[in-house]
């Protein structure tokens, strides 16, 4: 049941399979977008010299790219190994593997209640992508707090989806995110958005709450609690104070789910 998408943006982390590796780079599949076709370049690969693709990427390997390029005409995807870090890497992986078993877990659902298996989107999936950010995120949220979300949610499906949500994920925290898009036109700009991002940090410096650029001008909040209920507050607090310190300088920015 894959949520195929069309092409990635510029800035953004994919998960990539590498297919073909030749002298001068290396083309990749990305898992995330119906298996479109990407190439990393040699001087993209690693930093410093690189002498041999094959010492560091080698068919059937799973690696984390930063998107460069897009040219959705020519179907070119032009990607990144080098610019994408240990922290960076780890975090997106985990993040496509609760992507894919959230993805697994709708399959069971949909054959639980007997349709077909897109059907699930449209009766409640794409409500609880819009309400929660991911799926995954959904299914920790009604494990985490079932009556806010029961509160939140009606229908047939929602004894399924707790059944399905109860049997299989564990949750110890919860973990939900939002992505702020924030301009300005200032000579400054840069500076100005770095201090209202800093500015929401020192906001949320006593929780567990990062804040990590996936491709200007798009700055991804990532924040773990104890509750669903308490980790959307953090969120929101941390995001207005960022908001309002781009505002007052002149910039733009708004929070995007």
């Amino acid at each position: 049941m894959s949520r195929a998408k069309g092409f990635p943006e510029y800035g953004e982390l994919v998960v990539c399979s590498v297919q073909d590796v030749k002298n001068y780079g290396a083309f990749v599949t990305l898992d995330e977008y119906d298996e479109k076709v990407g190439f990393i370049h040699i001087r993209d690969v690693a930093t410093g010299w690189v002498k041999y693709v094959r010492d560091y990427v080698r068919e059937g390997q799973k690696v984390v790219c930063k998107v460069l390029g897009v040219d959705s005409k020519k179907g070119q995807i032009d990607l990144s190994l080098k610019s994408v870090n240990a922290h960076q890497k780890r975090e997106k992986i985990q993040f496509w593997k609760n992507d894919k078993k959230a993805e697994k877990l709708m399959e069971i659902i949909a054959e639980r209640m007997s349709i077909p298996g897109t059907d699930v989107y449209d009766m409640f999936g794409n409500e609880l992508i819009d309400a929660y950010g991911t799926l995954y995120g959904a299914f920790e949220g009604a494990v985490a707090d079932r009556e806010m979300f029961l509160n939140e949610f009606s229908g047939d499906w929602t004894d399924t989806f707790m059944e399905v949500a109860n049997e299989n994920i564990a949750v110890s925290t919860v973990q939900i995110d939002g992505t702020l898009i924030m301009t300005s036109a200032a000579p400054n700009g840069v500076v100005q958005i770095r201090e209202a991002l800093e500015a929401g940090l020192a906001v949320g410096e006593e929780f567990d709450v990062g804040i990590h650029c996936i491709g200007c001008p798009r700055y991804r909040i990532v924040v773990k609690a104890r509750e669903y209920k308490e980790a959307e507050e953090i969120l929101k607090n941390v995001s207005d104070v960022a908001i309002e310190h781009l505002e007052a300088a002149g910039g733009t920015a708004t929070l995007k789910r």
